[in-house]
């Protein structure tokens, strides 16, 4: 890669906007890996490291949960936690239409609109947290009060333990 001017995601352009200070880390991959994975290459704490998970909602509505790597995601807790009566992940297929973000790029920041976030509360603990930057090998790091700020997000309880 040339050391030319770094190419801004959706994500970094509004973190720059808000003024809300954040470090990338890159890594090389081409295709879609797991949290474990990206946290492997850049040498992130999986426990510090988050993935984007989007759901729709009984009503239509879309919601984002952010959640540990290495956790699942509690449907019923997590409906709950909405407001829903049920949510269920979108479908892979459609991740790039309802985000505007690939599989695997998925970043909790400027998705096409704004929808309700959930940051898995575990997040609170850590002074730094690890998320997508909006592409496949790029990675965020900020505090998670500033993630919440940003994506208008709250804390909630709704990951488990596989």
């Amino acid at each position: 890669m040339s050391k030319g001017k770094e190419i801004k995601t959706n994500a970094m352009r509004i973190l720059d906007r808000q003024r809300i200070s954040y470090q990338v880390l890159q890594y090389e991959c081409s295709e879609f890996i797991d949290g474990m994975h990206s946290a492997e290459l850049t040498g992130a704490p999986v426990e510090q490291s988050f993935k984007t998970l989007v759901a729709k909602g009984k009503s239509g509505q879309y919601y984002v949960f952010v959640l540990p790597i290495a956790k699942e995601v509690d449907l019923k807790k997590a409906a709950r936690t909405v407001g829903e009566k049920s949510v269920e992940m979108i479908h892979v297929k459609d991740i790039t239409a309802v985000t505007g973000y690939v599989r695997g790029g998925c970043s909790p920041i400027g998705m096409k609109k704004q929808f309700p976030t959930v940051v898995e509360q575990s997040a609170g603990q850590f002074d730094r947290i690890y998320v997508s930057g909006g592409r496949i090998g790029t990675t965020l790091v900020l505090a998670p009060e500033d993630l919440l700020k940003v994506s208008r997000a709250e804390y909630g309880d709704f990951a488990f333990e596989e």
